[in-house]
């Protein structure tokens, strides 16, 4: 069998599946497993598949540019949005993430809403400025201009010296396998002290990153205290993902 052909059959898994199991395909193919994972190495070095233990994911399509992400299933994070803004209370203090669901979240807070929000995002803060009765704190450090949020050490120390009831964490990809993952080191870590600054801390997942995953570790699902997602409740993923946590539905 040649190359092309077993990459279009592991693609047709993963597409059909939402997975790849190495031991598996070995098997159906008639082939070593290192045949396999080397085919899956030569696939996740060009973007099509998230290698994890044992196999293979999808690759979340939040990894693309800041600009590309924005016109990815809008109207899921708009859902999203929704449902997340009523979890925040009046009066309260929301540490609110950077990407493009913050941003969604930020639009979405209603006008007569008094709380505090704090973001290392200076779009999520630019998108406040109009906002009547919200106060908004900004977090500063290197820009991350992949996520347009600050990063770095400055960023962390700045973090540590805040606390808040909620916080709305983004990541890339939400799988019940391989937990909540996000696409680069510094920005995973940073996700991590910002959680440990608030009381709660809710996921907003919109459906294109429900079964996604990506290279970096954010938090086990232990550590938040939902999920807010528009994905389908009747899909597989969907079903093993709310046997691992509370899901927040979003559907509109």
């Amino acid at each position: 069998m040649l190359a092309a052909e077993r990459r279009d059959l592991l693609l047709h898994t993963l597409h059909r599946d939402g997975k790849i199991v190495a031991k598996t395909a070995a098997a159906e193919l008639g082939l070593s497993e290192d045949s396999i994972r080397r085919d899956l190495r030569e696939m996740a070095a060009e973007g099509l598949c998230q290698r994890v233990y044992g196999g293979a994911l999808p690759v979340s399509p939040a990894v693309a540019d800041y600009d590309g992400r924005r016109r990815v299933e809008v109207a899921g994070k708009e859902r999203v949005a929704a449902a997340a803004v009523r979890l925040v209370d009046p009066g309260s203090t929301v540490i609110l993430d950077g990407g493009t669901t913050a941003l969604a979240v930020a639009a979405a807070l209603p006008a007569d809403l008094r709380c505090t929000v704090i973001t290392h995002s200076p779009t999520v803060a630019a998108a406040l400025v109009e906002h009547p009765t919200v106060e908004v704190f900004i977090l500063g450090g290197r820009l991350f201009k992949h996520s347009a949020v600050a990063s770095g050490a400055a960023a962390v120390e700045a973090a540590q010296r805040v606390s808040a009831d909620l916080f709305l964490l983004g990541v890339t990809g939400i799988h019940p396998d391989t937990g909540l993952t996000t696409g680069d080191a510094d920005e995973a870590a940073m996700k991590r002290v910002l959680a440990s600054r608030a009381a709660e801390t809710y996921v907003l997942g919109s459906s294109e990153k429900v079964g996604a995953a990506s290279a970096y570790d954010v938090l086990g699902f232990d550590a938040v205290a939902g999920v807010v997602t528009d994905a389908d409740p009747e899909s597989d993923v969907v079903r093993r993902l709310g046997e691992r946590v509370r899901l927040v539905g979003a559907h509109g």
